[in-house]
């Protein structure tokens, strides 16, 4: 088992989930996991926003976890597993770390309750009773513009102390919160910016790694952009992130993951682009600004390649 304190670093995916004809695509799923396992990734996440976790079974779930972390096995890779979880009541959260506590994962990724607005005071609480029960060590979430609440630095800093919580995607959207944290986080407390447009300054200011949508494209060029950064060769980082932001903001011109999972269909990667309601695949007119720039992008590798 993962312990707490095990490095969360480098380049982390949160796969998406494929569907078709309303079920979990276990063949595209497997294929998915063969695919990114063989590029420079160094962990995934499974069952998260981009996952659609939320729309997902209980038993859908297990199986997710079961046939991702089969795959890995069979083809020898070992990559960690983090499984995304969230919910409002505190009880209901507890009930979900002990139905997963065997499942063969090494991380739980949690956000803040959404909705009920809980304060600081009763983040901390909420937290600290998942992580006295938690069989994994715990990512904390912060996504604020998602949860309807964000967990200020002082209220991390507090959690940051307990041995069972490893680390935190952030994805707080406030450059001075996220820069201030990295400043004053205790050692072995990781940080992964989240923020997909905002990821390029987050690696700059010492973030220890990335958990993006935006690298199931162009994977190979994020992780070179967090080796270049981490080596301090700042403009050979910034020539990758010169060839990858437009993605970052392409994918996100429609409710994530349609617009990845409309990518994946049409480069062969995942057998279909559905989605689960309330989310709909992406319209017409975001079709075509995907199909130009996978034909694009398509056409510039096969040029580096001749």
């Amino acid at each position: 088992m993962t312990t707490a304190r095990t490095p969360l670093q480098g380049l982390w995916l949160p796969l998406i989930t494929p569907f078709r004809h309303g079920a979990l695509d276990e063949a595209s799923l497997r294929n998915l996991v063969r695919h990114y396992a063989g590029k420079a990734v160094d962990g995934l996440v499974l069952g998260a926003t981009s996952g659609e976790g939320l729309a997902l079974s209980w038993d859908e779930r297990a199986r997710l976890v079961s046939v991702v972390h089969d795959e890995l096995t069979s083809i020898g890779r070992q990559l960690p597993i983090c499984l995304g979880l969230g919910g409002v009541a505190t009880s209901d959260l507890i009930e979900a770390l002990d139905r997963t506590a065997a499942w063969p994962i090494d991380f739980y990724l949690i956000s803040s309750p959404p909705y009920v607005r809980p304060s600081q005071r009763g983040l901390l609480a909420h937290f600290s009773a998942l992580a006295e029960r938690a069989a994994h060590p715990i990512v904390l979430y912060n996504i604020p513009y998602r949860s309807a609440v964000g967990l200020d630095n002082d209220t991390l800093l507090q959690l940051a102390a307990h041995p069972a919580i490893a680390g935190l995607k952030d994805c707080c959207a406030s450059r001075t919160q996220t820069r201030e944290l990295i400043v004053r986080r205790p050692a072995g407390f990781q940080i992964l910016t989240g923020e997909d447009a905002q990821s390029f300054d987050a690696l700059q200011a010492g973030a220890d790694g990335a958990i993006l949508l935006s690298a199931h494209i162009e994977t190979e060029t994020f992780a070179a952009l967090l080796q270049h950064v981490q080596a301090g060769r700042h403009d050979a980082a910034a020539a990758c992130w010169i060839q990858v932001e437009p993605l970052t903001r392409l994918l996100f011109a429609e409710p994530s993951p349609a617009p990845a999972k409309y990518w994946l269909a049409r480069t062969g990667v995942i057998s279909s682009a559905e989605v689960r309601l309330p989310m709909v695949e992406v319209g017409a007119d975001l079709a075509a600004r995907l199909d130009d720039e996978i034909a694009h992008r398509t056409a510039t590798a096969k040029s580096r390649v001749a």
